[in-house]
């Protein structure tokens, strides 16, 4: 596998945060592999089985695609006009390098602006990235929230 530094992984991660801040969803889309897993467990059972539990998000790429598509129509009312989002990634850690990925993980402060309302949602991702020419792709995305509940809307209608 290709040497990817560090600072390579940051300057990805930040990329990705973009795309999502400008809502420029398809792009971000593309991030990911046609196998990737998108995740955002439920905030009591954060290390739970997806398979076997609830979780708030459990996207494969058919879905992850569905829910782009959704989010951008006008008929998305929880999200149109869309939110207004900060992202600040953090601590950005190769955990492990493998033959075929690399184990990443790092810190996130989302700061959400919609209807007069400002909410932040902290927490950590934990990506399996794999190399695909030049850069990165997403295999895996796991936005673990560090909240123990949702208040007061009690869902996340945008992308973490």
């Amino acid at each position: 596998m290709t040497e990817f530094t560090r600072a390579a992984v940051e300057d990805f991660l930040y990329l990705e945060a973009s795309l999502l801040d400008e809502w420029r969803l398809e792009e971000w889309l593309e991030l990911f592999t046609l196998d990737c897993t998108y995740e955002v467990p439920a905030t009591d059972a954060p290390e739970s089985d997806p398979a076997l539990t609830w979780s708030l998000i459990h996207d494969r790429r058919t879905m992850l695609e569905q829910r782009v598509i959704r989010l951008k129509k006008p008929e998305a009312h929880a999200e149109f006009p869309h939110s207004q989002t900060s992202r600040i990634i953090g601590n950005v850690r190769i955990r492990e390098r493998r033959e075929d990925c690399l184990s990443v993980s790092a810190s996130f402060l989302v700061s959400r602006m919609k209807a007069g309302r400002f909410d932040q949602y902290a927490g950590h991702y934990f990506y399996e990235l794999v190399p695909a020419q030049r850069s990165l792709k997403i295999r895996r995305k796991k936005a673990v929230l560090a909240h123990d509940r949702l208040d007061p809307q009690g869902k996340i209608s945008f992308v973490l």
